[in-house]
């Protein structure tokens, strides 16, 4: 994409970035690249023996013994990455919930981590692990207010949300209790909230340091797009050397061997330090939204990456490492150069975990052929019940489809696969925050190799929308 960019065109680039796919749903970059197989990349070549896929597809059943062999391809494994084809298919949730449910009692899984805002799931992990007074997952979940609400403001997070609490519950006292945090970064302003109001706590005198660093944004640390414009036009100082020292301070505090902790003053210390990498990122990330010269989809991603890094260095003793669920959309998750992202030169959470932990690291992707969904048609619009549209016969929804099978389970790098799994890029499709079915070719499908992108895929051949907790 052209970085030289009128400064109307950039504003529309900004906001575009904040949708969790938008990177998809640019037509002019959808679909160019032929992808090329990477000779690192896991996954099956072309030479692979085949299979029918009917004879290796697991149906899913609903019962408990349906991801018996996901639970035996994750092993030790201390990351395992679940998609998303869209943000609004309960069934996507609802599997990723048995899935996760399962890691977590059978495979020692300490936290899920999600493609939501750090400060705003911070409520969320309070409430799981009996340390606030809120009095249900509904009011816990009240922070994610802005678009788009449904995301995680839906009932299949706030039944997934009552279970991690009802589990900690009979956990020994002494335990660990499970945890639920957010990888974002889109949330400037309520995370620099949370740092001073952190400090204001245990250290008069940081507060004030923290306050007059975070002072720079002038106000507009809740408005960063205004930020971001400000700064390139030069219309207010860059706040970037504020926010470094700030993140910088918090590290050393965290770090220091005279600080004795209990368990739960160590947590909201570092609940303090991650709210102050959001700032020191997402400070970047807006900065650099008008300035161009910067891949904005790769800063998020890495900010991802660092965020799930040092959560679970924090989780993990010299005993048990520290092991977390992600959840978040295929785009995030899936391996990037095995896709057209990939050729474009952009990277994801995906690929730097897998490349950093290769024998730590499960990728689960999912797809689906038709049903409903809730998306937006556009940017802070509201949330609508939008059918979906068949998929095209040359994806992989269409393939699944056309097994006849329903909704079914596909471990992708645990056996042969059928030439159709391993031969030339298929399409993939992806919807967002905002589906646009008039355009969706366009829109909403990117070339990729699925055997390389993720370990396993689970195919909902016809899926239904979330039911949000608010319209």
């Amino acid at each position: 994409m052209n970085r030289r960019l009128s400064s109307l065109t950039i504003v529309c680039v900004a906001l575009l970035a904040l949708i969790s796919v938008s990177v998809w749903a640019e037509s002019s970059r959808l679909p160019t690249a032929t992808t090329r197989a990477e000779d690192s990349l896991p996954g099956r070549a072309s030479g692979t023996r085949s299979a029918d896929l009917k004879q290796v597809a697991i149906p899913l059943t609903g019962q408990a013994h349906d991801y018996d062999q996901l639970l035996a391809l994750v092993g030790d494994a201390r990351f395992v990455l679940l998609g998303e084809a869209t943000h609004g298919t309960h069934e996507f949730y609802h599997e990723r919930a048995r899935i996760t449910q399962r890691l977590i009692a059978e495979k020692g899984f300490a936290a899920v981590a999600i493609e939501g805002d750090w400060a705003d799931a911070a409520r969320v992990n309070r409430y799981v692990q009996h340390r606030s007074g809120d009095t249900g997952a509904e009011q816990a979940l009240a922070n994610f207010t802005r678009f788009p609400r449904w995301m995680w403001g839906n009932t299949d997070v706030r039944d997934l949300v009552e279970w991690l609490r009802a589990y900690n519950a009979g956990l020994p006292a002494a335990t660990r209790r499970i945890g639920f945090y957010g990888l974002d970064l889109y949330n400037l302003g309520d995370s620099a909230t949370a740092v001073v109001q952190h400090l204001e706590r245990t250290d008069g005198q940081a507060a004030r340091r923290a306050r007059e660093r975070y002072g720079c944004f002038a106000g507009l640390d809740q408005d960063p797009i205004r930020y971001g414009r400000a700064t390139a036009m030069g219309r207010m100082p860059s706040c970037e050397v504020a926010v470094e020292e700030q993140l910088q301070e918090l590290q050393e505090r965290v770090a220091s061997p005279l600080r004795q902790l209990d368990a739960h003053a160590a947590d909201d210390e570092f609940d303090a330090l991650q709210n102050a990498r959001v700032v020191k990122h997402a400070e970047h990330y807006y900065r650099t939204l008008f300035t161009g010269g910067t891949n904005g989809w790769n800063l998020r991603d890495e900010h991802m990456t660092e965020m799930l890094e040092t959560l679970a260095a924090h989780l993990g003793t010299a005993e048990q490492p520290g092991k977390v669920v992600v959840w978040a959309h295929n785009t995030h998750t899936g391996d990037a150069r095995a896709t057209e992202l990939g050729e474009r030169g952009d990277h994801n959470i995906g690929q730097l975990i897998r490349q950093r932990y290769p024998e730590q690291t499960v990728l689960v992707g999912f797809t689906t052929y038709t049903g409903t969904v809730i998306a937006s048609r556009e940017w802070d619009a509201p949330g609508e019940l939008k059918q979906v549209r068949p998929a095209l016969d040359e994806s992989y929804s269409g393939l699944f489809h056309s097994l006849g099978l329903g909704n079914f389970l596909l471990l992708l790098s645990e056996q042969p696969l059928a030439p159709e799994m391993v031969g030339e890029p298929r399409l993939e499709r992806a919807i967002g925050v905002i589906y646009l079915p008039e355009t969706e070719r366009q829109s909403h499908y990117f070339e990729a190799r699925l055997s390389q992108q993720f370990d396993a895929v689970i195919h909902i051949d016809e899926s239904s929308a979330v039911e949000p907790l608010q319209p």
